[in-house]
């Protein structure tokens, strides 16, 4: 058994020495990598080309715009799960949606609400800046901040159910 020990060191030892000459590709291993190759990932096929039924009728072509053949995956689900998919890339409100907004907006609608929320949102975040160990870690406080400006749905729904106003079932409590 004695004998065997510096054959099963040094054998051990040839065997690293071995691997450490291997050529590696350590980029594989790294997700942070920031070549300035291809993105696999944004390659989307196109749609087969396809004949135009009239070649006068085609469109002017515009920097930026759209092709016959360029993927659509959004329309395209929209169309295999029985819907319509023009309705995707419609304008302005609908006459379906008309009652919803007349009744969302009957006490009235502030035009400049987004400006006014993005002010009041940073006057709040300068109220509430992040500790120094959370700055410094990278801990998200997002939630612990904004925590109460949350609502508690529950809460309401008993608040809501307490004062006699009908409410549809909700899942329960976790």
């Amino acid at each position: 058994m004695t004998t065997l020990k510096p054959f099963i060191v040094l054998a051990l030892a040839a065997t690293i020495a071995v691997s450490g000459c291997a050529k590696k590709d350590r980029k594989l291993m790294n997700l942070r990598a920031t070549g300035r190759g291809p993105d696999e990932f944004a390659i989307l096929p196109t749609k087969p080309l396809q004949e135009p039924k009239n070649y006068a009728a085609l469109p002017e072509p515009t920097l930026g715009g759209t092709n016959l053949t360029d993927p659509t995956p959004r329309a395209d689900a929209v169309a295999a799960l029985g819907g319509r998919p023009k309705v995707l890339n419609r304008e302005g409100i609908s006459t379906a949606e008309t009652g919803v907004v007349q009744i969302s907006t009957r006490y009235g609608v502030a035009g400049d609400i987004r400006p006014t929320l993005t002010a009041e949102d940073k006057e709040f975040r300068l109220k509430n800046p992040p500790r120094l160990l959370e700055r410094l870690f990278g801990i998200t406080t997002y939630y612990k901040v904004y925590e109460p400006q949350s609502l508690d749905r529950y809460a309401e729904l008993r608040r809501l159910r307490r004062a006699g106003v009908k409410t549809p079932a909700a899942p329960p409590a976790p």
